[in-house]
């Protein structure tokens, strides 16, 4: 994404979104690792876009889909009879696109995507906030914050639902009925 073009993310279209955001070490992916199979238990088929700020391969050098991916496919997808991974190279972008993400799983037909990082993108929130991380909520700014999962209790702005951070079936309840309110819950909260 370059930083002088807005963000945009069609809400319309997309398939049910909701991010999780927090600051580092708060445990959006220990909460992820915990939630994900509760929510496949209630027949709801969840991908998950992760956004990582540094670096990374999936695939190793030497072998056939590193080397092809240094010769210039792009992207490179590797199958086998138990799974799948395409890589793709973004050189000419300073982050990654959630757009672009969003429209490569919407063709797997997921019933939720649940988006890891990416906070500043204009979509809805669940916020995580742990008081000894020693980072400030981010619900005031963020009009996107839809719920505020903390520990201990925080007050949250009129329209936002709190959560227990540490009641693992209450987050799940309130994520597997996030489907159901998609259509209502696309917008930004109204500033007050």
């Amino acid at each position: 994404m370059n930083p002088a073009e807005p963000i945009r993310l069609r809400l319309d279209d997309s398939p049910p979104l909701l991010g999780i955001a927090a600051w580092s070490g708060t445990g959006k992916t220990t909460l992820l690792e915990a939630l994900l199979p509760r929510l496949a238990a209630r027949g709801l088929r969840t991908a998950v876009i992760k956004h990582a700020h540094h670096g990374f391969d999936v695939d190793q050098p030497g072998k056939d889909s590193h080397r092809l991916r240094q010769a210039g496919a792009a992207p490179m997808l590797v199958a086998s009879r138990a799974r799948w991974a395409m890589m793709k190279e973004t050189p000419d972008q300073e982050e990654a696109d959630l757009a672009q993400l969003v429209d490569v799983v919407r063709c797997q037909q997921p019933d939720l995507v649940l988006v890891e990082g990416f906070k500043a993108w204009p979509l809805p929130k669940l916020e995580l906030h742990r008081h000894a991380v020693g980072k400030p909520l981010r619900v005031a700014e963020d009009p996107w914050v839809k719920a505020v999962a903390s520990q201990p209790a925080v007050e949250v702005p009129p329209g936002v639902d709190w959560l227990d951070l540490a009641d693992l079936e209450g987050i799940t309840e309130w994520v597997c009925a996030w489907p159901g309110r998609w259509q209502n819950e696309r917008a930004p909260r109204p500033r007050s």
